[in-house]
This record gives C-alpha cells, structure tokens and sequence, in this order.
C-alpha cells in the first residue's frame, strides 16, 4: 500500500485535488503555494463576501477587488487554476443581518465565527466536493491530528496567532475534509519566509485588522446603516434602580466598557448589561461583571463519546478571544445546551460571545457553544 501524503491520502500529490481558500492574504496564499509546489493539483477560490464601496456608500472604498486580484496573481505566479464566487447574498443572509440583529438585541456577536461556519466551511466545501476536490485547504493557525477515534482538532503551535476561538463550531464531518497545513508553524514570520521563498507577491502584505465589513473598526456605523431603528436613545441606568444619564443607541455599548458612558460622578462605572426591550444601558461597579455560572445554547461537541454521556466535564473553557482558557465544569443539559460554571469567576462574560472547550492538559478542542442571556450570574 502506497505510504500517506501530507493531505493524508495514500495516492500521488499529482492525483490529490485540494481546493485552497484564498482570501487574498499571506497566509492562505502560502498554502496554495506549498501545495502546488508539492505537485498537488490545486484549484485556487476566493469568495467576494462583501464591497466596501457599496456598504459605505464610498467610491474607491473597495477593498475587496484588492484581495481578489492578490489571491489571482499568486495563482498566475504558481500555476494553477483560481476562481472567484460571488457569495455576497449569502454573506448578508448568514452573516451581516445576524451581526446587526444580535447588537440590536443587547449581544456581542462574533461574526467571523459564523462565517467560518455558515460560508466557507459549509457552502464553499460543499462546491470543494462539487469540484471533486480531495480535500479543502485553508490558511487558519490551527491544527487536525488524525486521532485513535477519529480526526481531532487542535490548537496551533504557535500560541499567539491561534485561531481556535473562531472554528470551534466546525462540524465532524468538515474537520474529516479539512486540513490546516500552517497549524505547525511557531511564528507569523516563519511563513512570511515561506512566501518569500515562493516569491509570492504577498509575501509583506500587512495582516487584515478589523472585521471584514466592518473597515474602519466602527461597528455602530455599519449597524446604525443596516438597522435605523439601532440609534434609539434610551437611559443609563444604575443596578440599584437610578436613571443617571441617556445614551443614543445601545450599539454604542458592549458589557465591561468603562470609558465613553459620559455619566461622570459617584464611583467608577462598566456596562454590566443591556436591555434591548427596554432599551437601557444598566451600569455598576467592578465586581457586578463577575460571573460563575452561565447557559450556552447551540453546542458544537467534538469528543469521542456523545455529549450527553457524561453528567459533568472538566475542561478549560475560552470565553473571550483575547483570553487564555480557564478550568470550568460542563454540566449538558440537552444534546445542544449545557450550563457551564466557571471555577473562578471572569468579568465580561456577555451574550453573543462563544464558550470554546478545551483539554484541561493538552491542546485538543472539544468544541463549544454560545453565551446566552438567561441566567446569567
């Protein structure tokens, strides 16, 4: 039996077709680069997710036909065929209207989360496998490891780029089709060498910041654009009950902001909720963002055995991007929803967000699901 190539397949590279997502960026264009030099038979996509131009009402605002036309020349540059997908409508539809209507709600939304999901490991690997593709390749910093039981998800090697926060509801049946061949690499300039070294024309292409509709980090501007009726002001209220000020629209506020409240006076204040019903931003101190326990809906499980075998789990759960895992107690309440308790409690813990499983010891993600409002203490 011929030995696994480093897709995983026991079959020449030249036989292995492997759909690359190209986003435009170093780090997917280092992929299909490595792959195509490799021998694979590559087949380059980059999705036209949102015109900044037509979002913002800006001519030239568009830089999205930058990216596209970046991802293109690396294609020309290595040799292999490369493809644009218009998926703009179902961009807005899985992506954009929840973004605008979970703020409007009182969350926090993760949007990159959700099109993760919903657009490119659903749709685009649904036309990766229309394509008779092998296997679908990204540029993601995190790692799959073909497990005793089956294929596992793993953190990237390199602790500060890895992206595991953001592919936590990446279903069994994708990872099984995924692969993720940056996840080893110890350092962002390790493949910006790699390029180089493939003399791609993105080898110093700055790292994108903001989310992708969202180009100039104001979210308030693009919600208060999609949704009108997000700038209705409302009253900033204290936990005990006094009205202390009005703000111009909850989208301006996230849980645990301290500055910009313009309430001035008594002690330091953070955004400890907010009330969408009512319309109401409600403020105190510190120690009110403490929480120890919360409910999460919509779990994504990625263990061995079935998530409600097991009455409690001990893990480490991520409850931020930004945040190192911390050891917390799952307690599954049905087949998609748990309650989770901290076993030291974490300021900022807000609807909208993500809860991210991990292994207490190693660097296996179990999967995740999502902060919900209810009970929340």
């Amino acid at each position: 039996m011929p030995s696994l190539n480093s897709m995983g397949f026991a079959k020449d590279p030249k036989d292995t077709r492997v759909l690359v997502a190209m986003s435009g960026g170093v780090d997917s264009s280092v992929v299909a680069a490595q792959l195509a030099s490799e021998g694979y038979d590559v087949v380059g996509v980059t999705l036209q997710l949102y015109d900044h131009g037509a979002a913002l009402a800006k001519k030239g605002a568009c830089c999205a036909g930058r990216d596209i036309h970046d991802a293109r020349r690396v294609a020309e540059e290595m040799g292999f065929p490369h493809y644009v997908l218009d998926y703009e409508n179902k961009f807005k539809e899985s992506v954009i209207d929840e973004f605008a209507d979970a703020y409007l709600a009182g969350a926090t939304p993760v949007p990159c989360i959700r099109c993760n999901e919903r657009v490119k490991f659903r749709d685009l690997l649904e036309t990766a496998k229309d394509l008779e593709a092998d296997c679908m390749a990204t540029g993601h910093y995190i790692q799959r490891f073909e497990g005793p039981e089956k294929a596992e998800l793993h953190k990237a090697a390199d602790g500060d780029r890895d992206q595991s926060y953001f592919l936590f509801s990446t279903k069994q049946d994708q990872l099984d089709y995924l692969r993720f061949p940056l996840g080893h690499l110890k350092s962002k300039a390790e493949t910006r060498d790699l390029a180089r070294k493939f003399g791609l024309p993105v080898a110093d292409k700055p790292d994108s910041q903001d989310i992708c509709f969202v180009p100039n980090g104001s979210y308030a501007a693009v919600i208060e654009k999609l949704r009108p009726e997000a700038a209705d002001p409302g009253d900033i209220v204290h936990l005990d009950g006094e009205v202390l000020g009005q703000h111009k629209g909850i989208i301006h506020y996230t849980v645990g902001q301290r500055r910009g409240l313009g309430i001035g006076g008594r002690e330091p204040l953070y955004v400890i909720k907010l009330d969408a019903n009512t319309k109401q931003v409600i403020v105190g101190p510190k120690e009110a963002l403490a929480t120890r326990t919360f409910p999460i809906k919509e779990v994504n499980w990625l263990g061995d055995e079935p998530f409600e075998g097991v009455a409690e789990r001990e893990v480490a759960v991520r409850v931020r991007s930004t945040r190192a895992p911390r050891p917390a107690i799952i307690r599954a309440t049905s087949a998609t929803t748990a309650t989770v308790e901290l076993l030291s409690p974490e300021e900022g813990v807000s609807p909208g967000q993500a809860c991210v499983f991990y292994d207490q010891d190693g660097t296996r993600i179990y999967g995740g699901g999502w902060i919900t409002r209810d009970e929340i203490n």
